[in-house]
């Protein structure tokens, strides 16, 4: 059933939807000019960043020589020379089994040799040497030494102990200097050289120990998680007394020296006659414009060269909220995950990100 609206009632309907109307256009202009307001009142502070073109690393200490001590004979033991924690050098005796047998035997072949020796016979002389050559390395086989200077890491026996061929009693290591294998991902391959700076952080000591890159392999590998990587060697020399084979550790490459930036939202840079600008609020509200000098730092950031100082409070120039750069595409997004990914897996980018 339609109605029917007298000219009257048309009119009235019209100036109501005429208001409505001028309602929408009232509010709508009213929060445009409020938005307007808020991006000019906008600031923006100059701060200092230290930048790091570093690749991240973590992993365990090794110590420069590790000797496992054993027994290469069945036998007892009748002396121990050392201790646990004592400084040993190369050669020096630590256990001693009994070796009465084997001097027994020595003693024996030296008495037939002098008897060969008046007799004259030469050729039975040579095998006997032969022979005494062997036994002697038998008794030196019933000692346990130091094959290099170092200090007893662990010792664990005693005088009267019955061992067995490959028995293991200790260790022996050498702190001199430690040692750690690292993983680099493939990306930051390129940038390693022998000799580049290494800061180790060890939860077990306060400080950053210092050391560097030994060397890297010319090829590389896959890990179980199907990363492809490389093992780097790393090394430390001047070892704190705090810091023991095995310590974990956390710790960066330093691919180039930590440099000082500094950094502001692009937005606070304007640009007139293609010259970069910015409007510094001095403290009674006022402003003053000053010529600037800036690279890109970054998507939403550059890097300020010249024309401030750092700490300035300045002026927006521009909305963010307008600016192209707030809208990433899909496949923009998929590019800083991928660029995340990678320096979680290696280290830090070798630049600052494109702009």
């Amino acid at each position: 059933m339609k109605i029917k609206l007298g000219k009257k009632q048309k009119i009235i309907l019209i100036i109501a939807i005429a208001l409505v109307a001028l309602l929408v256009v009232l509010r709508v202009a009213r929060r445009i000019s409020e938005k307007r307001a808020s991006a000019g009142n906008q600031t923006y502070v100059v701060r200092k960043e230290t930048y790091e073109n570093a690749i991240q690393i973590a992993g365990t200490v090794e110590a420069a020589k590790s000797q496992t001590l054993k027994s290469l004979n069945d036998g007892t033991v009748v002396g121990v020379y050392k201790n646990e924690g004592d400084t040993v050098k190369k050669g020096d005796l630590i256990v001693q089994l009994d070796d009465t047998e084997q001097q027994y035997n020595l003693a024996n072949l030296d008495y037939e040799i002098s008897v060969a020796r008046q007799n004259q016979t030469a050729g039975k002389l040579k095998l006997m040497q032969t022979q005494r050559v062997s036994l002697l390395r038998k008794i030196e086989d019933r000692k346990i030494v130091a094959t290099f200077d170092g200090v007893i890491a662990a010792l664990d026996v005693a005088t009267g102990d019955y061992l067995e061929a490959k028995d293991e009693i200790g260790t022996l290591v050498d702190t001199s200097y430690l040692t750690a294998d690292v993983e680099v991902a493939e990306t930051d391959v390129a940038k390693l050289k022998v000799g580049q700076k290494v800061d180790f952080t060890f939860p077990a000591y306060d400080g950053t120990v210092e050391g560097y890159l030994v060397s890297y392999p010319a090829i590389g590998e896959v890990t179980s998680r199907g990363a492809t990587i490389v093992n780097a060697k790393v090394r430390i020399d001047d070892v704190p007394s705090a810091v023991l084979p095995n310590f974990s550790f956390t710790g960066k490459i330093q691919i180039t020296e930590p440099e000082q930036k500094l950094v502001v939202e692009r937005y606070a840079i304007g640009r007139d006659k293609g010259t970069a600008f910015a409007e510094i609020i001095n403290r009674d509200g006022s402003t003053t414009k000053v010529e600037v000098s800036v690279e890109p730092y970054g998507l939403e950031y550059v890097n300020v060269l010249s024309g401030l100082e750092g700490g300035e409070m300045l002026k927006a120039q521009s909305d963010a909220s307008k600016s192209g750069r707030m809208s990433v595409s899909k496949k923009g997004q998929k590019a800083q995950k991928n660029n995340k990914n990678n320096q979680q897996q290696g280290g830090m980018m070798g630049g600052p990100p494109p702009f």
